[in-house]
């Protein structure tokens, strides 16, 4: 980034024209429109909502020359940190005692990268306690948002595993910076403060609990290989469509005929058809950005990618890691999918974004989680549109999360929360050259019948 003093600037002068032209006509509109009243300052805030209407009109960006491995890399944290191998593995059902830490907005899915940036030197002399041991703590949702001295409200956790870290001084103030991995669900049981302040927990590992096929003793055993679909049709919705389903229902689910139940009601228990209309309605979603066929094809591993992936609030969240069983996960997750078209402010309500708008530009998928130099971890959602925001600042390339990338931060333009950034290429080669990064504390899922006006805010996703 700091070679590229010879390529586009960070925001080139036409588009500076545009944002003070509109800026202009578009806060005599929005003080005049009965949106509540805007501020003095608040008008003075760069908007965007005329070039919004033209990015309506553009297509997904069908060309991006940018390396996906860098955002996963989380390169802003350095390249200085300590690598440390292997993996603890707890036996389900097991009591362990667990060194936590609580974090507000983040509910940690397992197979999730976690990045963390640390000050408070009681957590980090924790985290240099678990690099000593097993590298594994707890994470739990704060949904207070403070540490208290009393047991959290939540009780549902995941176990996260220490990759790299380094600590160092910064003007005599130790700090530290960590990357871990989310691995397995636990719930708390009990929970404590050390001499030291650190929080402790007694934990049960929660299992996996794997649901046996339903037909398995209506089908003859020599009929079993006529269960089995091929796994490329299987991973390719789009190609197959119907006629898979038709072809499950003749070849995988025949013995139901010998049932008091038809086929369809197994099929709705059946893993290898809810991952094929799980991925029907991602393609809505994502459309090619992503591969679909490079994703988990272990029904647990997929559920968790997938719930890591879709922007659902805390409580919806916490929900699906209370379910012990990749089915019934699949099921749930199949349901929010489908209510979901819209994205809004939590705050206001406002419409910011269509499900389509959603794209990928990180190999973790279209959503992670990223830190700032403050310490705060934020889970971002990248789209290449959206719309009713400001924009607050200059654009600065300063710990980008995505390196090549300058950031400017978003606020809603209605309620003037923080919802994210846009990120401007710095390079002219590089696509696609604009997008807009948006928290997932910030959103709120809706239906589309659903966008606000004069009677309220829509209804969000149950």
């Amino acid at each position: 980034m700091a070679d590229g003093d010879d390529d586009a600037p960070l925001m080139n002068e036409e588009e500076e024209r545009e944002n003070e032209g509109e800026n202009s006509s578009g806060d005599e509109e929005e003080e005049g429109g009965g949106g509540g009243g805007i501020p003095f300052l608040g008008r003075l805030r760069l908007e965007f909502r005329g070039r919004v209407n033209r990015d309506k009109k553009k297509k997904r960006p069908t060309k991006i020359t940018y390396d996906p491995s860098l955002p996963t890399a989380h390169s802003y944290l350095g390249s200085d940190l300590e690598e440390y191998s292997g993996r603890t593995v707890l036996d389900d059902e097991s009591y362990i005692t667990l060194p936590l830490l609580q974090l507000p907005g983040v509910v940690l899915i397992p197979g999730q990268t976690l990045p963390l940036h640390l000050f408070n030197q009681r957590i980090i002399s924790m985290m240099k306690h678990v690099i000593q041991n097993n590298r594994t703590f707890g994470l739990v949702h704060d949904s207070r948002r403070r540490l208290t001295d009393e047991m959290t409200t939540v009780t549902i956790g995941t176990t996260a595993e220490i990759y790299s870290a380094k600590d160092e001084e910064d003007s005599g103030i130790e700090t530290m910076r960590v990357k871990a991995t989310g691995r397995q669900r636990f719930r708390i049981v009990d929970t404590w403060r050390q001499a030291d302040g650190i929080l402790m927990g007694k934990v049960m590992v929660l299992p996996e609990i794997e649901v046996t096929d339903a037909l398995v003793g209506a089908r003859l055993a020599s009929h079993n290989r006529l269960k089995l679909v091929p796994v490329s049709l299987m991973a390719s919705p789009g190609a197959g469509g119907d006629s898979v389903l038709r072809q499950r229902r003749k070849r995988k689910l025949s013995a139901a005929n010998l049932t008091w139940w038809p086929p369809w009601v197994y099929e709705m228990y059946d893993c290898d058809a809810l991952i094929f209309h799980i991925k029907s309605e991602l393609r809505s979603w994502y459309e090619d950005s992503l591969t679909l066929e490079k994703v988990p094809a272990n029904p647990v591993d997929f559920s968790y990618w997938v719930a890591s992936n879709i922007p659902l609030d805390d409580n919806q969240r916490l929900g699906l890691l209370e379910i012990n069983s990749a089915v019934q996960r699949l099921r749930r997750i199949l349901d929010l999918l489908k209510k979901c078209t819209i994205l809004v402010c939590k705050g206001c309500g406002q419409h910011i974004a269509n499900k389509s708008d959603v794209f990928c530009m990180s190999l973790d998928g279209p959503m992670a989680n990223y830190v700032n130099p403050g310490g705060y971890v934020h889970e971002t959602l990248t789209l290449y549109r959206a719309q009713n925001l400001n924009l607050i600042g200059r654009p600065s390339t300063e710990n980008s999360w995505f390196p090549g990338y300058a950031w400017t931060i978003l606020q809603c333009r209605h309620c003037t929360s923080h919802m994210g950034w846009k990120f401007t290429a710095t390079k002219r080669k590089m696509k696609p050259e604009k997008f807009w990064g948006l928290t997932r504390s910030a959103l709120m899922s809706g239906m589309q019948g659903d966008i606000p006006g004069a009677d309220g805010e829509p209804s969000p996703m149950i």
